[in-house]
């Protein structure tokens, strides 16, 4: 079965004979001015096709390449912080190949002497901890992009927009250690928190500024050899490699199941079908007749180099949560929704430092609940052109003043309900936490005295509910609270008016039976 038909519902079973091996290969494009061999500029996103083009990465005849340091930093950064080897001396290589997108007939590349090797990332996955070695992360060119469309005769034409040539990509290999569709979404999904952290990319999927691509294969469960290997490629989304690694593994097992053989080939993933499908037969490393780039020489890394970049590196995402269990109390789930969003973290960590003696805890349920929930409303969607204070999200959240409206409902000072139409209101406008509670009346009202004379107020406008209570129906209580709590647009301490109308009701009660 090497097209795209659905492995059938019959193929489950046969998974369970074999131990899926994967390895997965990432291209980032990554946070850099120029280009990656000349100094055409990286902003493409809204550009006229071929706009961002020089003879350089247009390959043409006679122009000779210049190595981005910025490019190469990032790539360095990122060894680091997957604890990788640095190679004392690196080297670039041509990666021959003919396709229309690629204008010099090669791709320069590293090969045998990548920037760094051996690196490790652990992440969380549904069966507990992992790990995965990273083989290499080395530098490369992008290529161009081809648009395949119908001109105004409907006749189907292939375009190229040279724009994207020559941009600079890094690509993460790594070992086959990974043994799920699930584990394979995960190491995916801290690699781009990693990436981001450090600042080499925006690594967004949907643009194309990340790409995944899986080597799959099956082999005997118990087995040490490995089985055929098939690329998948063309995932724009993390539920698409999950989607497309699980829908792999089970056509390859209904195919060894059958008695057939997998082809090594590359495939693609469909979205909406939900199949891979046949591009083309899998190249080997030979194919592409690696060779020293003669146009380049070796770059030496020094140590002094290497330790400046080293002192640039932020806290990492696996440090983090610790900290945030360990140091700060947090619970697992709160630590890792707070990490896995830079802006959040950003909120979190702004809004503990502006009130220190504020409770971890209690900033953390505000910037997990009411911010996230604000940052992924279609409203917030639909002006993420605007960068936020608190990071670069879309909603604009000051931590000082996050800080400021905990505070105020921690000490009591405005009911957490009023609190998120605060924080909505703030997050559209810039308005200060104390000129909105003051201009909307909000501060909460906890004086006993003043309570006192509504908790009368309520008991005595309802009777019905007054009499339910006292025949033991709890709900009633409920209602009356809720009563109180209408009559001052949500201001009344809750606690107070309840215990209030206990010793009220208690009192009249008493009174009654005398």
């Amino acid at each position: 079965m090497s097209g795209a038909e659905a492995a059938p519902a019959a193929a489950a079973p046969a998974v369970a004979a074999y131990e899926p091996v994967i390895g997965v290969e990432i291209h980032v494009q990554l946070r850099t001015v120029s280009k990656m061999f000349c100094a055409c500029s990286t902003d493409i996103a809204d550009a006229p096709p071929n706009s961002r083009t020089c003879p350089i990465c247009l390959g043409l005849p006679g122009t000779l390449p210049v190595a981005n340091r910025r490019a190469v930093e990032l790539v360095l950064l990122t060894g680091l912080a997957l604890g990788a080897r640095v190679l004392p001396v690196t080297r670039w290589d041509r990666k021959n190949y003919f396709y229309p997108d690629l204008p010099k007939g090669y791709q320069i590349s590293q090969y045998d002497l990548p920037l760094t090797a051996d690196g490790r990332l652990a992440f969380d996955t549904a069966a507990g901890p992992t790990e995965v070695r990273i083989r290499r992360a080395h530098l490369e060119e992008d290529t161009a992009r081809l648009i395949h469309a119908a001109d105004d005769t409907r006749r189907r034409v292939s375009l190229v927009d040279f724009n994207r040539s020559g941009m600079p990509l890094m690509e993460v290999v790594t070992e086959p250690d990974l043994r799920s569709a699930e584990a394979a979404r995960r190491y995916a999904e801290e690699l781009r928190l990693v990436l981001l952290t450090i600042g080499a990319s925006d690594a967004a999927l949907e643009g194309g500024q990340m790409r995944v691509e899986a080597n799959v294969s099956l082999r005997p469960a118990g087995s040490q050899v490995l089985g055929t290997r098939v690329e998948v490629k063309n995932m724009n989304s993390f539920r698409a490699v999950e989607r497309a690694i699980d829908f792999e593994v089970e056509r390859q097992a209904h195919v060894l199941d059958g008695g057939g053989a997998v082809i090594q080939e590359t495939r693609g993933w469909d979205d909406a079908r939900g199949v891979t499908y046949t591009m083309r037969r899998k190249e080997d490393s030979e194919d592409y007749r690696y060779f020293p780039e003669p146009d380049l020489p070796p770059l030496e890394t020094d140590g002094a180099w290497l330790r400046r970049l080293r002192g640039q590196l932020p806290e990492l995402p696996g440090a983090r949560r610790q900290r945030y269990r360990d140091a700060l109390g947090l619970s697992p789930y709160d630590s890792a929704v707070l990490v896995a969003e830079p802006a959040a973290t950003a909120l979190f960590e702004g809004a503990l430092a502006a009130d220190p003696g504020l409770p971890p805890k209690a900033v953390a349920n505000w910037v997990t609940g009411e911010y996230l929930r604000l940052a992924k409303s279609p409203q917030a969607e639909e002006s993420s052109a605007g960068a936020a204070r608190a990071g670069s999200g879309a909603v604009a959240v000051d931590p000082a003043q996050l800080a400021r409206l905990v505070r105020l409902v921690v000490d009591g000072a405005i009911s957490g309900t009023n609190a998120k139409q605060v924080l909505e209101r703030h997050a559209r406008s810039g308005e200060s936490v104390e000129a909105i509670v003051a201009a909307l009346g909000l501060q909460q009202i906890s004086d006993r005295d003043a309570l006192a004379a509504l908790v009368d107020e309520v008991l005595a406008a309802n009777p019905e509910a007054v009499a339910d209570v006292r025949a033991g129906k709890g709900q009633a209580l409920g209602f009356l609270v809720g009563q109180a709590m209408k009559a001052t647009r949500g201001r009344a301490d809750a606690a107070t008016v309840q215990a209030l109308l206990r010793e009220r009701l208690a009192a009249s009660g008493a009174e009654a039976s005398k």
